[in-house]
């Protein structure tokens, strides 16, 4: 999906974003709060770029990816507290677009776990091969193969959910052109900061999407995007290029993964294939059990790597789930408050009687309660049901959200 021919993409359809109102400039309060953000966002970007190139694609690599993500969206939420918008005075446009990418999110994000969670489900087969070669029988050599040979194909499956995040990669670089923002020099300082939230996040899921799929047809291309007047820009287009180039070179060799932990367990199971399909003599018997032995070693380290990534990105969906919530919750009691901002009250005999949301799950109001459980239990109804996407996720968060 990388489109280096396109024409440069701005920020804000109708004007420069980055430019204070006629006649006015940002107070140092405000500068100094985007300073900060900014300043760490750069940080953030550049922990993406290892020491060593080849853990790019590395299960650990990705897990370190998706921590920076949600860390970077935890600024945002830090943000909107430190600037102490009102929820009653949140431009509609402001709204229209939080909700937008956060659903937009949820969506690519819930891929990326059935992605995990069907790899996963692998495992469960390697320790039945791994059970099955404890014994000396050759009975249980041949279930043992017929075993490895279900991981094999298993692994080797497509997942239909992963291709629909291409449509929402998409939508995501085209929401990357947001309206301007007019008379509000705080909305000015937090749809800047926004859009490098979103260029980061968008990067990554494209990062993500093509690990996954098993294409660049995903991996992004952000630089005629990106405008290189901000204070961040830079260290992106490094990193761009750099893990671009990277992920380019690992698609180069044909493999059937680029996840080297997979790829590495793949290879063990190949060198323990034959021996299990052709029987082995004596003086094969060390080479067995080296094999079985690497297989073990190279099954825990993948097993472990997908239980810290999948832990990662749950968090990440708590996160844009949570803010999202935040969002709506204080929207409602805005009504009624007109102090309410997103992320503090500052009447605390208000928040008793009303309970908004401040985006933490043990102080949800009820409400936001009750859509979070609706939520839950129609995503694991349609998964435990029907098996496959009938209805696009975003669609029910949408309607039951807004």
């Amino acid at each position: 999906m990388s489109h280096p021919q396109e024409p440069q993409r701005f920020f804000f359809h109708f004007g420069n974003p980055f430019r204070s109102p006629k006649g006015s400039h940002l107070p140092p309060g405000l500068i100094s709060l985007l300073d900060k953000f900014e300043k760490t966002l750069s940080e953030r970007l550049q922990k993406l770029v290892p020491k060593d190139k080849s853990d790019i694609l590395s299960l650990s690599w990705m897990k370190l990816a998706m921590e920076s993500l949600s860390e970077i969206h935890r600024d945002i939420k830090n943000l909107i507290t430190e600037l102490e918008i009102p929820v009653t005075d949140w431009d509609e446009k402001w709204i229209d677009v939080y909700l937008d990418i956060s659903v937009k999110l949820l969506d690519i994000t819930i891929a990326f776990t059935s992605e995990l969670t069907r790899l996963n489900q692998g495992h469960l087969l390697l320790q039945c091969v791994l059970h099955k070669l404890e014994s000396n029988s050759p009975d249980q050599f041949l279930r043992a193969y017929s075993s490895l040979h279900n991981w094999k194909e298993q692994i080797r499956s497509k997942n239909r959910r992963v291709e629909t995040c291409h449509p929402v990669l998409d939508n995501l670089v085209e929401s990357l052109d947001l309206p301007k923002v007019r008379n509000s020099a705080k909305g000015k300082v937090l749809m800047r900061a926004m859009y490098g939230a979103k260029v980061a996040t968008t990067y990554i899921c494209s990062v993500f999407a093509a690990a996954f799929s098993g294409s660049t047809d995903n991996l992004l291309d952000l630089s005629s995007t990106v405008p290189a007047t901000l204070p961040w820009a830079q260290v992106f287009y490094n990193v761009q290029t750099t893990v671009n180039t990277e992920i380019k070179n690992i698609f180069s060799r044909e493999e059937f993964t680029v996840l080297r932990e997979l790829l590495a367990v793949d290879n063990c199971a190949n060198k323990l294939y034959p021996l299990l399909q052709d029987g082995f003599s004596p003086a094969q018997e060390e080479l067995f059990k080296h094999s079985v032995s690497d297989l073990r070693k190279t099954a825990e380290k993948l097993s472990q790597g997908l239980d810290n990534l999948s832990k990662v990105v749950d968090d990440f969906f708590k996160i844009v789930l949570s803010g999202r919530d935040a969002l709506l919750c204080n929207l409602r009691a805005g009504c009624a408050s007109p102090n309410s901002v997103l992320g503090r009250n500052t009447d605390e005999q208000s928040m008793r009687d009303m309970q908004p949301c401040l985006g933490n799950e043990s102080i949800y109001c009820a409400s936001c309660k009750m859509q979070r459980l609706v939520v839950l239990y129609i995503l694991f109804f349609d998964r435990m049901v029907h098996g496959t996407d009938h209805r696009p996720r975003a669609w029910w968060l949408v309607q039951i959200g807004t």
